[in-house]
Parts: C-alpha cells; sequence; structure tokens
C-alpha cells in the first residue's frame, strides 16, 4: 500500500495500516494510563520490541536515548516487552527491568506475544516506525539503525507539518517514583583481601564497597552519573583482583575495562575506546585502541584478564604487561558449538570462574555452563542450546538452567551457578557430572562469592539477589534442595515451511541519502547455519548475497535456522570528503518446523519493509 496523499517533493513509501497495541500485562511508566494507538495519532510512534535478557536489545535502548531526547514533542517510543524466557514473562520482572536499564518512556508488557504477532515480528530486538496517521512506514532487525531512523524521522516531521497532520507536544511517558536502598540492581562482587565486599552497583552506576557483614556501606565510588570519566561508570558489572592490588572491572555500557585502586581511589580506563565494537572492527591492538562491546565479566587466568563479551558472544583478554586485547574465543555467532576456541560459538557470556585448569562460564542465552581448558578448547557442562530452558536436576546432559548470569569455584572442584531466571543457586559437580539445587528463593540471583572455609570452619556463599537489591549469605548446604522439574521452549511459534527449496531473502533498504559501501568490496554479508546441521542439505555457509536458496534435507521435520545478516551503507553524496558510514547487523533464530503446504519463501527484515510479501 502507497501513500496517494504525500505532501509535494515528498518521496513516496509503502505503508501499512499499523495494528493495535495489546498486551495481557499492562502499560508501564504512563502514571497507570492505557494507550491505544488513536490516543497517539500525530506522534511518530517508534516501537521497540525487546525483552531483557537480550544485551542487543540493551544496546537499543542506548542508541534510542539522543533520538528520544532530540525528538521529544514529536516522537513517542514505546517498549514492547515480548519474553523469551518464562521469568520474563512475569510482570513484576518486568516492572524492575524498566527500573534496571532506566527505560524512559512507555513500556507495553505483552507476556503472550500477542503484538509481536501482530506486527510479524522475528527476533529481538527488531524497531517499527508508524507515522502520525497510523501506518507503518519502516521496520528494522538488530543494531545501528539510530542514524536511518533519525533521518526517517526528520523525513516524517517535515511531512506530516506541511500536510497538517503532525501534532507536537508532551509525550505519555510519567516516571515511576524513586525507592531508596543501599544497593539498586546490583550486579557483581568481589571480596577484598580485608575481608570487605567491593559490589557493582549496577543501576546506580558507581561501585560499593560493603563492610564483612555484607551489608553497612562504608563508601561509595563515582560520581553516581552515567560516563566514561574519571569519577564515574556506565552500568558496570563484572570485578576481578588483579595481582598488583586493583581491582579490574567490566563497565558494561561504556564498552571499557576500567581499574580501580581500593587504596588510592583511583579510576583508570585501561582497555576500550568507549565506542561499541561492530563487525570489521579490529580484534587485536593496543588496548586503548580497540572498541569493545559490552563487557559482562571479568577473571584473572592463565596470567591474563579473561573477558565475557556479552555483546559479541565471544571471551576477549586484556594483557596487562604488554596493555593489549585479542579475541581469544568464539566467532561471534550466536549459539552453542564446542571445540577449538577459534571455532566454538557462545551466546552471551555473562559470568565467570578461574578454577585451576579450567575457566568456567555461564553462557546466558543459551542456559548453559561451559569451560575453557588450558587447550583453549571449549567443552559443555550443562545446556543444549538457544530454546531450551528451565529448572530440572540430574544428570547434567538433560538438566536444564534459565539463563544463568554467575558461576563460583567452590573448593571441591565443584561450580555454583548462580541460575538467574529461575531465582535458584544450583551446583555442578564435575566427578559425578550431577546438577543440583543448593538454595531457592534468590530474586535473580547475578553472583556469588565463597567466603569463610579458612582452617576447619566450614565456607559459606554470598549471594547478590540482584532484584532484592542486597548480598544473602547462606551456608552451603550438605544435601541438595528437592525441587519440582520443569522444562520449557521458547514461546514463539515455528515457521511452518514446505518441504525442500526454501528462498530466503534478508531485507535491507539504505537509509534516505545513503547508499550501500562498495568502496572497499561487498558491503553484505550473510551467514547461514542450522541447529541439528543435518536440516539444510544445502545452502548453509557465509556468503555476501543478501539472498540465498536453502534446500532443506529430507526425513529432518523441525529445527532452528541460524541467520546472521550486515550492511554497511554511507553517506551518497559526492561532495562529501569523508562520508558517514554505519553498519546495520542482526541475528536471528528462526525456529522452522517443516509441514506440507509451508511457505517456500522466508523473508527477515533487516530495514525497509518487505514490500514483496505485503508488509
Amino acid at each position: 500500500m502507497t501513500d496517494a496523499a504525500a505532501a509535494p517533493n515528498t518521496p513516496r513509501r509503502a505503508r501499512v495500516r499499523a495494528p493495535e497495541l495489546i498486551g495481557k500485562g499492562g502499560w508501564l511508566n504512563t502514571g497507570g494510563q492505557d494507550y491505544t494507538l488513536a490516543d497517539l495519532r500525530g506522534r511518530i510512534v517508534i516501537l521497540d520490541f525487546w525483552t531483557f535478557c537480550c544485551v542487543n536489545c540493551l544496546h537499543v535502548l542506548d542508541e534510542l536515548r539522543e533520538l528520544e531526547e532530540r525528538h521529544r514533542d514529536t516522537v513517542v517510543i514505546i517498549g514492547v516487552h515480548s519474553p523469551k524466557f518464562v521469568h520474563e514473562a512475569e510482570h513484576q520482572a518486568v516492572v524492575d527491568a524498566v527500573e534496571r536499564y532506566e527505560v524512559e518512556h512507555p513500556v507495553l508488557d505483552d507476556p503472550e506475544l500477542a503484538t509481536w504477532k501482530q506486527y510479524a515480528v522475528r527476533a529481538w530486538p527488531t524497531l517499527v516506525v508508524i507515522d502520525p496517521e497510523g501506518y507503518v512506514v519502516a521496520q528494522h532487525a538488530g543494531e545501528g539503525h539510530a542514524h536511518a531512523i533519525e533521518t526517517l524521522v526528520a523525513e516524517l516531521e517535515a511531512e506530516h507539518e506541511a500536510k497538517g497532520t503532525l501534532r507536537r507536544g508532551d509525550g505519555p511517558y510519567v516516571p515511576p517514583e524513586p525507592v531508596a536502598t543501599d544497593l539498586r540492581f546490583p550486579g557483581k562482587a568481589l571480596r577484598l583481601p580485608e575481608g570487605t565486599f567491593l559490589v557493582s552497583d549496577t543501576t546506580r552506576h558507581q561501585l560499593v564497597e560493603l563492610a564483612a557483614d555484607g551489608e553497612t556501606v562504608l563508601r561509595r565510588i563515582g560520581s553516581g552519573e552515567r560516563g566514561l570519566g574519571p569519577d564515574s561508570f556506565n552500568e558496570p558489572q563484572g570485578l576481578a583482583l588483579l595481582p598488583d592490588g586493583k581491582v579490574a572491572v567490566a563497565d558494561t555500557v561504556n564498552h571499557a575495562i576500567r581499574t580501580f585502586d581500593p587504596q588510592t581511589g583511583e579510576i583508570t580506563t585501561v582497555a576500550g575506546t568507549g565506542k561499541q565494537w561492530w563487525q570489521g572492527s579490529a580484534t587485536s591492538g593496543p588496548a586503548l585502541d580497540v572498541d569493545l562491546s559490552s563487557p559482562w565479566d571479568v577473571a584473572w587466568w592463565q596470567d591474563r584478564l579473561w573477558i565475557a563479551m556479552a555483546g559479541v558472544h565471544q571471551l576477549w583478554t586484556y594483557d596487562p604487561a604488554t596493555e593489549t586485547v585479542e579475541a581469544a574465543a568464539g566467532t561471534t555467532n550466536e549459539g552453542l558449538v564446542d571445540g577449538s576456541a577459534a571455532e566454538a560459538w557462545f551466546a552471551q557470556p555473562s559470568g565467570l570462574a578461574a578454577a585451576g585448569d579450567r575457566l568456567w562460564i555461564a553462557d546466558s542465552e543459551t542456559s548453559a555452563v561451559r569451560w575453557l581448558d588450558t587447550g583453549l578448547v571449549v567443552h559443555t557442562a550443562v545446556g543444549t542450546g538457544l530454546f531450551d530452558f528451565g529448572h530440572r536436576d540430574g544428570d547434567a546432559e538433560q538438566a536444564l538452567l534459565q539463563h544463568p548470569l554467575g558461576v563460583t569455584a567452590l573448593p571441591d572442584g565443584s561450580v555454583a551457578v548462580s541460575d538467574t531466571y529461575n531465582h535458584a543457586l544450583r551446583r555442578y559437580d564435575p566427578e559425578t557430572g550431577q546438577v543440583t539445587t543448593l538454595a531457592t528463593d534468590l530474586r535473580e540471583p547475578s553472583d556469588a562469592v565463597l567466603v569463610g572455609g579458612e582452617g576447619s570452619g566450614e565456607p559459606d556463599i554470598v549471594v547478590i539477589e540482584s532484584a532484592r537489591h542486597r548480598l544473602t549469605r547462606l551456608r552451603l548446604p550438605e544435601e541438595a534442595v528437592r525441587v519440582e522439574s520443569v522444562a520449557h521452549r521458547t514461546q514463539r511459534a515455528a515457521t511452518e515451511v514446505g518441504p525442500g527449496k526454501l528462498r530466503l531473502d534478508v531485507i535491507f533498504q539504505a537509509p534516505a541519502g545513503q547508499k550501500l559501501d562498495l568502496r572497499y568490496g561487498p558491503s553484505t554479508r550473510l551467514l547461514v547455519s542450522s541447529t541439528p546441521p543435518e536440516l539444510l542439505a544445502s545452502g548453509d555457509g557465509a556468503d555476501t548475497d543478501l539472498n540465498r536458496d536453502l534446500v532443506l534435507a529430507d526425513g529432518v521435520t523441525e529445527g532452528v535456522l541460524h541467520v546472521s545478516a550486515m550492511a554497511a551503507s554511507c553517506d551518497d553524496d559526492p561532495a562529501i570528503e569523508y562520508p558517514a558510514c554505519h553498519v546495520h547487523q542482526q541475528d536471528w533464530g528462526v525456529p522452522v518446523r517443516v509441514v506440507d503446504g509451508g511457505t517456500d519463501r522466508l523473508a527477515l527484515v533487516l530495514a525497509g519493509m518487505d514490500e514483496a510479501g505485503g508488509e
């Protein structure tokens, strides 16, 4: 459908009527007011389909902050929270996440994915732009689209100002009342040599030192304002004690590694530029010259600082002796693949623990516990992939976790797992191959620290209950807690596809005023694989064309297609000597079911509209 009433000199663009906004969980950040699209008529509406487990969604929240501020009188951003995990469908968990990540726009809680389905969304994050007359005019999946949307917003403002259909004014956002607590959604903790605790107070952008009781605040480090200056952090997470007595800090949203000196109080940036890493950026070099991407945890192991680089599904290292960083494990593809570090796949690694010849890893999006050996080979202890999760004890091969964020090495060689979305502390024992539950009723535990155990004393474990804003001390139990086993799969419905040939079309339309960047060769990349690998008879692998014919193998009736796409575009004006360029990228995991009569075309929108498919 096209706009037949466009203002003069305004380019025609495809439009479809925007479906209504429906969410059983209701509205947040509106002061209790519910909204329909009719209430928002006259404003440019940007729907941000997100879920709070997704680091790429968190990147987009940060990308949109400046646009939201600059166009506050014409643009209304609405977060449509669309859960992957069972825990994310809990209303209170969404309330917590909105505060945790400082979401300053209305959010529709859609636990049953009703609006997700109405808009035919296939991936987190996805952005949909609705014009002031209530028509969808663009869709963007993944990251890197803020510039394109900024350009489109300016066009829509001019077009609808001229038509008289733009309505300026205050938006519907109503901030929640602040809550006074000593900590606010703390992320990770470290026990300092003096016996005190250093905690990353993530939502307040600070570090906090607590007394040995885990409650008394001794000092706060950082101004509490977002920033990369000598007195600021931006949602810090992981902490690790370095050999020189300083503490390494994963300064997550600053995309940097900082150090904090407990003696002098000095904060220093040692790695990262403050900019997010994109495909094509350097993966090694002088630490202060290389971009990073959402470092979530750090651990000192094998004479290096290891970094859980959640934003690109990799492990990196920082060497203080040479002041260099390098990618050490993972391909940047999201999934669960073991083997050599160079070929392994991770999915938002978010917790690290060094234990002799093993580096334990909490691989959150695959609900897995994994480990790296000294020969740089990756192994999986618990977990099967992106879409299976739950709370089930027993043999590790069939045990289930739900989005764990932390791992803690225990004295007997086993590992405690902060099983975040199950609100539990779990244990994996490599000797027996068993998974047990140590404690339940822990609200979103994100890390744990072992304390005591010196001499003949039994050790305790201090757990960060992130959503209860506190540290909780537990005696390590001799016997496991019995829990009822539950298993889940993602709520997303599988796409029904026909047997044999399947046409894959990744839709990308360069933003207005830009063109594909062909100066150094092809500017697009498409990588396709499947779980199980036997699902595809042909069509997997990497190429530069965004369109591809896949062939589904006979005898395999269901699985997941993993599609990773990237496109680079630059200013299309020969008068500009140094054109600005932008990278657009997204990873899709598309559950499919092979049935007679299923579709023979799979369209994934990276940017633009799928006009061939009627969108």
